[in-house]
Parts: C-alpha cells; sequence; structure tokens
C-alpha cells in the first residue's frame, strides 16, 4: 500500500498503534510522523567496547542483562533496581529509583536476565564498578531482531527519537521503519534549479537519510535540506501574509499644513533625535499609504519610542481617527496617559481627551470612558486588556498601538484591530530583537530602530554584588542607597517575588531556574525586603512603599504617583515596574536575586534609571557562584549597555525557544531543525529566495510542491496567527 503525507496514521501502521502516537506526540497523519525528526543519532562509532569506556563521558553500548533485582531503600521512602550489564569485554551497573517496590520490580520484569539492547549513560567509577548515571535503554523485541539490529548498528547510525514512557525511542522507529518503504510521492517545495544551486537533496531522500542514514555522512545533508525547507515554507508565508495586508484598502491619514503633529512639534522643548527622525518620516509616509501600515519599531530603553508612537496619533488625530494604545499592565497604562498628557500640553489634550480604560475603573468611570470612546470625543485611548471587551466601541479607529507585543497572544491583538477598519498598526517594543529572530517571528512586519539616546541623560553604571564571594556587599548596597536618597534622588529595589512563603500568580512568571541554579527560588520576595529594610541601620527611616500586580490598581497608581512625585525615597516593587515607569529623579536600580532574571529583563529594569540629568547606578544583586550560567546572564548585562548586543547574548544562553515564547502560536513555534542562531545565515538565504519566488509568481501556479507544503503546514489558524501580528 502506498502512503502520502496526508494519510492518516491509522490506515500506515494501525488503530492501536496510531492512538498510542496521537496521545504521546499529537501526530495524526504520516506527514507529522515523518516530521517527527531524531534528536541525534547514536554513531556506530559510540558503541565504545565497555573495557574502554571513558570516565566523565556520556557514551552508548549494546549488552546484555546479566542480573537484575530490586530492593527497598534503607534510609528514606522509595525503592531501587541494581542491574548489571555486558558485553564480551566487561560489565556496568545500572541504577533506577522508584517510588515504591512494586515499581522496581516492574523494571526488573522488563530487564531480566538475557534481554539485549542499546543502553546510553553518562559513565562513572565507584569502587572500582563501571557505572551509567542517569541510563537509558531500548531493549531489542527478541534475539532474532537482536543479532540482526546489532549488526545494523555496526554499519549505520541509529536514530534516537523524543519518545515518552509510552512510546518509547525504539518503539517509534520501529513505526518509521514500517512506514518509509510505503511512502509515494513527496512534494518539494524548493524548486529544482535552486535545489542544485543549493546543493539540496530532494525531499524524498532528504526523508529517508534523516530517518535511515546508512552512514553518518548522509545525516548533514538531510537535515540542511529540511531546515532550508522549514525556512522557505515560513518566509513565503510571512511575505505572503505581508503582501495580503497590502491587498487590503486603508483610510489615508495625511499631516496637515498646520495641523495636530505641526503645531505638537513646534512646542517641543527638544529636537528629535536622528533616529526618531527618520522613523517618524517612515510612519508618516506609510499612514497615508493604499495599505495598512504594519510597523514594528525597536528602540532601546528611554530611546523616545512613546513620542515617536504620539506624534502618529496626532497625525492620524487630523482626519478625525482615533488611536488605541494597549499596555501589559495598569501601572504601565496609567503612566502611558500622564506621560501623552503631559506631552500634549493642556491646550492639545484638551482637544485630543486622552482617555484611560481599564478594567479596574469603578463602573460609572469606565460608562464615562467608554461614552467618550464610542462617541469619537476621545482621539486618544490608552487601556489594558479592558479595550479589547465586546461592550468598547470606537467612531473610527485609525491606529492600534501595541505596547511591549510580547506581553499579548494574537488573538488578543486581533480583538483589537477588528474594532476598526483596517486601521494602521504600530508595534512597539524596548527588548531589543536580534536581527534572526526578527526576520522568524515579525517576518510579515516593517520594521524599524532607534538606537539613538536622546540627549541629556546622564547614563547608567551597572555593578553586580556577588554575595557567594562577598556577603558583606549586602549591607553596602543599602549603604550606597542611603547615600543616594541623602542627595535628594530616590532608588528602586526589585524582587522576584512578592512573597517566598507564598506562590502567586505574578510570581510565576519569573524566568525558570537554569540548570545550575536552585530550584527552590528567590532568596527575596517584596514582603521579605520590606520587612528587612524596616528595621535596617541606615535606609529603616526611608519613606519607603511596596507595589506589585496583586494591589488594587488605584493603590497601585497612587504609589507610582507618589514616588513620581518623590514623596517616597525607596521603593520595594516586582517587575511591574519594568517597563514604561518614567520617574527622572530616581538614580538607583537595585535587583535582588539578578540570577532569577533573564538578560532582557535585567536590561529593562536597569533602564527605569538614569532617565534624566541624574546619573544612574545599577545593583544587580546575586548569590550565583563564579562561572555558573546564572552568573554568566548577570555578567553579561554588567558589561554592556547596549541592548541590541544583549539580546544577541540572551539568545545564545537562553535559546531561541524561550526567546520565540510560546504565544506566537502556528508555524512559528513549530520549527522542528531550524535553529534562529545557528542558522541565521539560512534563514536570510530562505527569505531572498521567497522574495524571488513570490515575484515572479505570487500565486504559487508554478511552485506547486511550496504550495502543497505551505498549505499543509501552514493551517488556516496559523495563517490567522500570522494575521493577527
Amino acid at each position: 500500500m502506498v502512503f502520502t503525507l496526508d494519510s492518516s496514521l491509522a490506515s500506515a501502521i494501525g488503530p492501536a498503534a496510531a492512538k498510542k502516537v496521537e496521545r504521546a506526540f499529537g501526530l495524526q497523519t504520516v506527514g507529522e510522523m515523518l516530521a517527527h525528526y531524531p534528536r541525534r543519532y547514536a554513531d556506530p562509532a559510540e558503541l565504545t567496547p565497555i573495557r574502554d569506556l571513558p570516565v566523565g563521558e556520556t557514551v552508548t553500548i549494546v549488552a546484555e542483562v546479566l542480573s537484575s533485582k530490586a530492593r527497598s531503600m534503607r534510609n528514606r521512602s522509595g525503592a531501587m533496581t541494581d542491574v548489571i550489564i555486558g558485553d564480551e569485554h566487561g560489565r556496568v551497573s545500572l541504577t533506577f529509583f522508584a517510588k515504591n517496590i512494586q515499581q522496581a520490580e516492574w523494571r526488573v520484569k522488563e530487564l531480566y536476565r538475557g534481554r539485549r539492547g542499546v543502553f546510553s549513560g553518562k559513565v562513572g567509577m565507584y569502587q572500582d564498578v563501571t557505572q551509567f548515571a542517569h541510563p537509558q535503554y531500548e531493549l531489542f523485541d527478541d534475539e532474532e531482531s537482536a543479532q540482526r539490529r546489532a549488526d545494523d548498528r555496526a554499519n549505520r547510525p541509529i536514530p534516537i527519537y523524543p519518545a515518552t514512557s509510552a512510546v518509547s525511542s525504539a518503539q517509534f522507529r520501529e513505526l518509521i521503519e514500517k512506514v518509509l518503504p510505503d511512502i509515494g510521492e513527496v512534494p518539494d517545495p524548493v524548486p529544482a534549479e535552486v535545489r542544485g544551486r543549493e546543493g539540496l537533496l530532494d525531499a524524498r531522500t532528504a526523508l529517508m537519510q534523516i530517518h535511515r542514514p546508512q552512514t553518518s555522512q548522509e545525516v548533514d545533508p538531510a537535515v540542511r535540506t529540511l531546515r532550508m525547507h522549514e525556512a522557505l515554507v515560513l518566509q513565503t508565508a510571512l511575505l505572503q501574509q505581508r503582501a495580503a495586508v497590502r491587498a487590503l484598502s486603508a483610510t489615508p491619514r495625511p499631516a496637515l499644513p498646520g495641523g495636530l503633529l505641526e503645531g505638537f512639534d513646534a512646542t517641543l522643548p527638544y529636537t528629535l533625535t536622528a533616529d526618531q527622525k527618520t522613523v517618524g518620516e517612515r510612519i508618516m509616509t506609510d499612514l497615508t499609504g493604499d495599505w495598512p501600515m504594519n510597523r514594528l519599531v525597536q528602540g532601546e530603553v528611554g530611546s523616545g519610542k512613546t513620542l515617536v508612537a504620539l506624534r502618529a496619533m496626532l497625525q492620524v488625530a487630523e482626519s478625525g481617527g482615533q488611536a488605541a494604545l494597549i499596555a501589559p499592565t495598569e501601572v504601565l497604562a496609567s503612566q502611558h496617559l500622564r506621560s501623552i498628557t503631559r506631552m500634549l500640553g493642556p491646550d492639545l489634550a484638551a482637544r485630543l481627551m486622552p482617555t484611560l480604560l481599564t478594567g479596574q475603573l469603578s463602573a460609572p468611570e469606565r460608562r464615562k470612558a467608554a461614552l467618550r470612546v464610542a462617541s469619537g470625543q476621545s482621539l486618544i485611548v490608552v487601556g489594558t486588556h479592558a479595550l479589547l471587551g465586546e461592550k468598547t466601541t470606537f467612531a473610527d479607529l485609525g491606529l492600534v498601538v501595541v505596547d511591549e507585543q510580547h506581553r499579548f497572544g494574537v488573538e488578543q491583538r486581533e480583538a483589537l484591530r477588528a474594532k476598526g477598519s483596517s486601521p494602521h498598526a504600530l508595534v512597539l517594543t524596548a527588548t531589543p530583537i536580534p536581527r534572526t529572530v526578527a526576520m522568524t517571528v515579525f517576518g510579515d512586519l516593517d520594521t524599524s530602530v532607534i538606537r539613538s539616546m536622546p540627549a541629556g541623560r546622564a547614563g547608567i553604571e551597572t555593578f553586580v554584588a556577588p554575595l557567594a564571594e562577598r556577603p558583606e556587599w549586602f549591607r553596602r548596597v543599602w549603604d550606597r542607597a542611603a547615600e543616594e536618597v541623602a542627595q535628594g534622588r530616590q532608588v528602586f529595589a526589585v524582587c522576584a517575588a512578592i512573597d517566598t512563603t507564598k506562590k502567586t500568580a505574578e510570581d510565576e512568571q519569573e524566568p525558570p531556574a537554569a540548570a545550575d541554579e536552585s530550584p527552590t527560588g528567590p532568596r527575596w520576595g517584596v514582603v521579605q525586603l520590606d520587612a528587612l529594610l524596616a528595621t535596617h541601620p541606615t535606609v529603616g527611616g526611608l519613606r519607603r512603599a511596596v507595589l506589585h500586580g496583586k494591589m488594587p490598581a488605584d493603590e497601585k497608581d497612587a504609589v507610582m504617583r507618589a514616588f513620581a512625585r518623590g514623596e517616597i525615597d525607596l521603593l520595594i516593587a516586582t517587575t511591574v515596574i519594568e517597563v514604561g515607569v518614567d520617574v527622572p529623579n530616581a538614580s538607583t536600580m537595585i535587583v535582588l536575586d539578578a540570577d532569577r532574571f533573564g538578560v532582557s529583563q535585567l536590561h529593562q529594569l536597569r533602564g527605569r534609571v538614569g532617565r534624566g540629568e541624574v546619573p544612574g547606578l545599577c545593583l544587580l544583586v546575586t548569590e550565583a557562584e563564579e562561572g555558573s550560567l546564572a552568573r554568566e546572564r548577570v555578567e553579561a548585562v554588567a558589561a554592556t549597555l547596549d541592548g541590541f548586543a544583549l539580546a544577541e547574548v540572551d539568545l545564545e544562553l537562553r535559546g531561541e525557544g524561550d526567546v520565540l515564547g510560546s504565544t506566537q502560536s502556528g508555524v512559528r513555534s513549530s520549527l522542528k531543525l531550524l535553529r534562529v542562531v545557528k542558522d541565521s545565515k539560512l534563514i536570510a538565504r530562505a527569505r531572498e529566495l521567497a522574495e524571488d519566488i513570490l515575484h515572479a509568481d505570487p500565486l504559487l501556479t508554478a511552485h506547486t510542491g511550496l504550495r502543497e507544503v505551505i498549505a499543509r503546514r501552514v493551517t488556516e489558524d496559523d495563517r490567522a496567527a500570522l494575521a493577527k501580528n
């Protein structure tokens, strides 16, 4: 029977096996199964004789079970299974831990004497006995297949697949072997002339070689080919989405001579930076185009993105259009409203009536705000998720501004854009995005960057307080804070948790601990730090306040207003102050448990100080050991103020899985082999190829393979996700 990539798994491997595979991996078709690629290969060279196993390295061997027994643990609850495996060259001890004796005995039944298989683990020695730490294994089903597979392994690499307790790598490999010989035609997304020029395999050969390589030399060409498939499909889909947006008609929003924008610019007490001018001119042109603007503006913390956005809002307002700015938190939305109102001045503010719309307004306040928005009286609307509610309507929504876009899911952004008729969209982020990530995630957006900073900024100095080596520096940190306050300045102290004795929703947003970090969570919470500082000899008498996401909106706003007015010396907060909060008199940022934060997050927090004429000081307090990955992150931030350089460091340290995030749904989060750091040149090349293909053949009429693969991999839901970005 011949199978296509769209054939159901049930027809190819049987209903029972198909059900197990779907439950384990969510795979339903032959194509999806074949896209479940090996995560690595056990090369024949790795099948080292036991007598030659190198201590400290992870190895793979073919061996036979010589003995196995289960026993309860002596000094604590649980049980363990002791297994001895061997070949003609020696023996290895394996230990498996279990919750109870029944689980341990179950493993004895599986690993019985005479059973053969492939065993992997890190080689160690204990009392002159060779051991495998964290052992893994794949057992052969019977002696005949054992010999056959052992012979195979002597000649070709062994694919090791991502597995679960229900479907092992060996079981999955058996299913792949069952299906591969009967695969029919495989659509190829790369045109034949491009394959030849780029040195790529055809699609069918690539699938065969990645799942059943005859030699280790066959793996890399297959992987490279399939990575190009992913990159080309993704870039073509993104460019198609850009073309689809440009096929829409938009209401032109020109700036008029003597209009709102010109009047606003004339009142500015400072000159726009070169980057602000360049990006502003690009946006002005976009707003008068035939299709909706779809632009991402990246800018360093404090580079003036809000001013650029406000100028776009004024241009839209000249034709009576409304602009809606959505922010991720109540604190940031309130801050934006105050900042916009201040920049507009009393006359323009009265004409445009900037309005705040959040979920925690009182019912009468919310009705009043909603009426202003629905009637068109308010031409600038700032809010949180409340803007997305069914009851929130606009008279003429002409511009959507999304601040810190990574905080929103695609559905939320689309819900706001759907409240207008093809409104223009401006996406802001103070989190610098590496070029390859921007190309992969935001390839359907036009991108602008603001690098230069406004004049008059005093700058920031950053220091690490390494408590692991110098615990006495903890006292010095607070002495330094008191010195700043004595000079009339203000201090932020940021914690990774609200209360370390409890787990709240806000705490759960902190970055997960790296492999070399303590999994017990941060030492300091806002509650604990406030209690400590209340009796501290140097800062105990300062005017303190706390701020976190669990506080009522009016209370949070009152605290931030008081801090902005200089009525609070030391603000103890969570990352609720990470973005957008602007207090020029704040000179010092102290980050406790700094190793609990990501590189970009630390850079964002640092950007809250040094925003005026007062020099900024950032103290990153950490107990992470020198040389650890956690400490490396903190020291990377202290080493440079260049957010774009830090974005590259962050990508290298954390990997693109974290950087891309889980809110980008569809094709963007389903990359199997493509890696945006390692494959940056390949992605750029795929972009060029996609542009050439679509320029010559916009409907892909002559590129049936590419069209078919996009149709299979990029579903309607995925296209909707792309459209919402």
